[in-house]
């Protein structure tokens, strides 16, 4: 190897050098250095066959190891060279392994999961010449939809839940009516003003900006009436676009991602927003927050021999397009710590320059499918791709505008946390049907769900907006020295966050109490803690358990 005047060796020189070296051995040799850097230990996820200057190697098997996918990942590429159906292979296999998986379905082709394949003979062609034992499958599904835009069981979250960071990110706030908007909803929380839908957070805003609230908006500080004109008519043109079926109760466990099926296979949860490109901010900004709500729910488990959920997020790029620093802080630490708890993040988008350096530097395995370079830019952020990848015998900006549909350049982290040879991957294909499942296949799964009772009709309950109201009525006519009448007390988190199924409760003895006074005073010291909030990193809220 050569070194410059200066007597550093040139990276560029070094790499000429390695690849010269590499060239020299034959195909065969190539493949079994592949096939040697992907023989593991534990349980793995078989992803295609090794392809060297064209040939395929079924022996050379590649894939990724199920202890390390908590290890987060990429899969990226232009549009039409395979991510669904890597997506579709990847689900496939961690639900044989037992584990659960969530995947955001943009345009339904993804509800092939719940029919199994049809053994063409072009298929049976592909799958012999990458060494794969074919044969039809279907697997457990629950189809979910935002707010009942869509076929699913649909999937709600309160605001209060939902938190001021995600909700300013989706109204398009800037940072300094996002930082009045962490007051507003600071003052909810003390006052125990449950914010479940957009009606209850204008309720509260036109409360603070009236005559009767201006002693709370003193004491508030920070916040004045044309800030919180801006936040309303932005949550009017929300609703206006139909973002407030997404906000409301029963609210989403996130825990129900965890399910798995009675035969022990994980259930893979598909996540359709078909008018996404009406709403895409809410889209990628929603699936944070199921992300964001895992993270605060979920326990430390360290390192396991395989993680409790592997959670694939599409469409990446909308999430960190003029994300404010606060809300990129938050997903860098979420995704940095998630992996402790046992969740593994793939990010799927066209391109790695989609996702900023600091989330994209904590990504230990790479699944590149094809990149079209037709102008300088793209020719620019091709050999920022091809760079981040190890050292290699293959020309990797050749290979990845030259590699056919189903086809992907992959390394991945070792069960010794190094990085894998670079493979030139023929992909595995699916069992299941490759495209969306017939209509009434996937009404049929939906009517089965287990998840549809609980959360499939919207509820209307006590909250900010009725107490508000009741409050407003109270000052207007004097309450009679004689009434007796309450208002029924106020459902908090446990109300709209129904139990995992499965999972049962039991109503607390109100006798025991009745006969011991400490017993009674500890309850109600309890039920004063339980309505204190605690707010996470994405201001999501959190009960102290």
């Amino acid at each position: 190897m050569t070194q410059r005047n200066d007597g550093v060796l040139s990276p560029g020189r070094v790499c000429a050098d390695y690849c010269g070296a590499m060239a020299q051995k034959s195909p065969a040799e190539r493949a079994a250095t592949i096939a040697a850097g992907y023989a593991f230990d534990g349980s793995s996820l078989d992803l295609g066959a090794a392809l060297v200057d064209g040939e395929v190697f079924p022996d050379a098997r590649v894939g990724l190891p199920l202890q390390m996918m908590n290890r987060h990942g990429l899969v990226a590429g232009a549009t039409g060279t395979g991510k669904t159906i890597t997506l579709q292979v990847m689900a496939e296999q961690l639900s044989e392994a037992g584990v659960p998986t969530f995947l955001a379905d943009i345009k339904g082709d993804l509800t092939g999961l719940s029919t199994a394949g049809t053994g063409s003979p072009k298929l049976l062609e592909r799958t012999a010449s990458v060494g794969m034992d074919w044969e039809p499958r279907t697997y457990p599904v629950d189809y979910l939809c935002l707010g009942g835009d869509g076929t699913g069981v649909p999937v709600r979250a309160t605001l209060s839940s939902f938190g001021p960071l995600l909700l300013a990110r989706v109204l398009g706030l800037n940072e300094t009516q996002e930082s009045s908007l962490l007051l507003v909803f600071h003052y909810a929380d003390k006052k125990d003003l449950e914010l479940d839908d957009l009606k209850d957070l204008r309720a509260v805003i036109t409360h603070l900006t009236s005559d009767a609230g201006k002693a709370d908006l003193a004491e508030l500080g920070g916040l004045n009436k044309a800030t919180a004109g801006v936040i309303l008519r932005n949550l009017v043109t929300l609703e206006t676009q139909g973002g407030d079926r997404f906000f409301g109760a029963p609210e989403f466990d996130s825990a129900e991602l965890l399910r798995t099926a009675d035969d022990g296979r994980g259930v893979i949860s598909c996540l359709e927003l078909p008018t996404l490109l009406q709403q895409p901010l809410l889209f990628s900004t929603f699936l944070m927050w199921l992300l964001a709500d895992l993270f605060e729910e979920l326990p430390e488990v360290g390192d396991a021999d395989k993680p409790k959920l592997v959670f694939f997020l599409d469409e990446a790029h909308l999430l960190f397009k003029d994300a404010s620093k606060a809300f990129m802080d938050s997903i860098t630490t979420t995704v940095r710590l998630i992996r402790s708890k046992g969740v593994g993040v793939f990010f799927v988008t066209q391109t790695p320059q989609d996702v900023p350096a600091e989330v994209l530097g904590q990504l230990a395995n790479r699944v590149q499918h094809a990149l079209r370079a037709f102008t300088p830019a793209d020719a620019k952020a091709l050999r920022a791709t091809a760079s981040t990848f190890p050292l290699s015998d293959y020309d990797l900006e050749e290979a990845i505008t030259a590699a056919g549909t189903g086809e992907a350049i992959i390394t991945v982290m070792n069960e010794k946390g190094a990085p894998t040879p670079v493979a030139w991957t023929r992909m595995f294909s699916p069992r299941s049907h490759m495209g969306a499942s017939a209509a009434d296949v996937v009404d049929e799964v939906v009517a089965a769900s287990p998840l549809l009772e609980a959360y499939g009709t919207a509820e209307d309950r006590e909250s900010a907006f009725e107490k508000l109201a009741a409050d407003k009525a109270r000052a207007g006519a004097p309450e009679r020295p004689d009434d007796s009448r309450r208002r029924p007390e106020s459902t908090g988190r446990a109300a709209s966050r129904p139990a995992p199924r499965g999972t049962g409760s039991r109503p607390a003895s109100r006798t025991n109490s009745q006969e011991n006074p400490m017993v009674d005073a500890a309850v109600k010291v309890a039920g004063i803690l339980g309505k204190e909030i605690v707010r996470g990193l994405f201001g999501t809220r959190r009960r102290r358990r």
